[in-house]
Parts: structure tokens; sequence; C-alpha cells
């Protein structure tokens, strides 16, 4: 439960960056000199010219991690039903620090002076559509998937019984033993689609994201396993049919 400590800080930091991003993009406006220095310390020329369309791939992939923030910000108040384990406090001290750099990640990605006079509508291109398109359809499968995994701790009406841990079913569990990690992998998948699928930057981050849930699926597969003997034994871990 702790992990809403997490989203929170994620919804205010990626907000700020966000709304200053806007700011730069539609009104004019310079980003502040202390993030500017913070481009120039990332190696981020705030003079290097613009490739493409980073502008809006930055303020577009800057605001759908805003948005999955505070839905699992929302998800862990409202809907997640969490059982009494802990966390270890580099553990909680290193996920603060993540989702700060992550939204910094992104907006070192544009030159500091952002604004290039450009139409909005103009710069919209194929990746972002489909990167945007597989964003939704990923949160949207990880949503249920962690309604399902809540409901195991519920009655019929709703009320939490119980706070053990019971085998799920459907949507994507069918094929794998953690979904809502595997659909965690997708949407950063798509958050690199949408920046223009070159960006080696977030390429670096998906690879931590894959293997940061790969082995918190494979832990919690090899639990199923162990405490579950009719767990169903064609699903995988992680991906479907393959890990």
């Amino acid at each position: 439960r702790w992990f809403t400590h997490f989203y929170v800080v994620s919804v205010l930091w990626n907000g700020f960056l966000l709304i200053w991003l806007f700011r730069a993009e539609f009104i004019g406006e310079s980003l502040p000199s202390w993030i500017q220095h913070m481009h120039h310390a990332l190696g981020r020329d705030s003079q290097s010219k613009d490739i493409g369309n980073e502008h809006v791939s930055a303020l577009l992939v800057l605001l759908l991690l805003w948005l999955h923030s505070c839905r699992r910000l929302a998800e862990c108040l409202w809907t997640s039903v969490f059982s009494n384990g802990v966390i270890h406090i580099v553990q909680y001290c290193f996920g603060l620090g993540y989702y700060i750099a992550v939204g910094s990640t992104v907006l070192c990605q544009v030159p500091a002076n952002v604004s290039n006079g450009k139409e909005l509508s103009v710069q919209i291109c194929w990746y972002h559509i489909v990167g945007v398109t597989m964003y939704i359809w990923a949160s949207l499968h990880q949503h249920r998937c962690l309604a399902i995994l809540a409901n195991l701790r519920k009655n019929s009406s709703g009320k939490v019984v119980n706070l053990s841990h019971n085998v799920p079913f459907g949507d994507w569990f069918e094929s794998v033993s953690c979904p809502h990690y595997f659909a965690e992998l997708l949407i950063y998948v798509s958050m690199a689609i949408a920046l223009g699928i070159y960006n080696g930057t977030w390429w670096c981050v998906v690879m931590y994201v894959f293997f940061n849930q790969a082995l918190a699926a494979v832990l919690c597969h090899e639990f199923y396993q162990k405490n579950f003997s009719s767990y169903p034994k064609h699903r995988k871990a992680f991906i479907p049919l393959v890990f």
C-alpha cells in the first residue's frame, strides 16, 4: 500500500513538469532556469536542434505518464485491497526517486528552448496514434486485472472479507500469472512508440521496466505454483506463450 506514495509524488511532480512544458509549447514561455540547468547537466544542450516532432512527442508522453500515475493512484486508493506486506526502505526511496527521474527524462528529450512556432496539428504523426492506442488498450487491461485481484478479497456485496491470496481467473490471467505487470511493460512500450520509436533513452527505461516487472512476475508465479497444487500449468509468468 505504500506504493500509493509513489503515485502521489508522480502526479504532483510530473503534473508540474507537464504544466511548464505546456506553457512553453503553447504560450512561448521559456522553461525555468533550473530546468535548463538540468538539461545541461544531463547532456542536453539548450541550443540543440529540434529533430522531427520532439516537442509534441515529449508533451504527449509526459501527459500519458501523468495520466498513468493518476489512474494508478486512484486504483491504490479505491480499487486495490492490500495485504500486510511490507516494503524495504531502500526500495521505497528508490521508487520515489524513480518517478521523479522518469518525468525529467521525458522533459530532457526536447531542447530547453522548446517553442518552435509550429502548429500542434501539423506535428501529429502516425506513431503518436499507434502509441496512444496501445497505451489505452494496455491500461484498460491492467485496470481489469487489478480489479480481478481486488475482488478475490471481497464478497458479492463488495466488502473486504479476507487478505489471503487466491488464484485469479479472467482477462489476461488466463494466459499469464501477472498480466498487470505485462500491461505495465506494454504501457512503457507505447510511450516509446509515441516518442518516435527510435528514442534510445526511453528504450533504456523500457528495459529497466522489463527486468523489474519480469523479476516480480517470476516470484509471483513461483508463489502460485508452490501454494496452489491445482494452479493452471499452461500459464506463463509474464509474457503470454513466451515467458
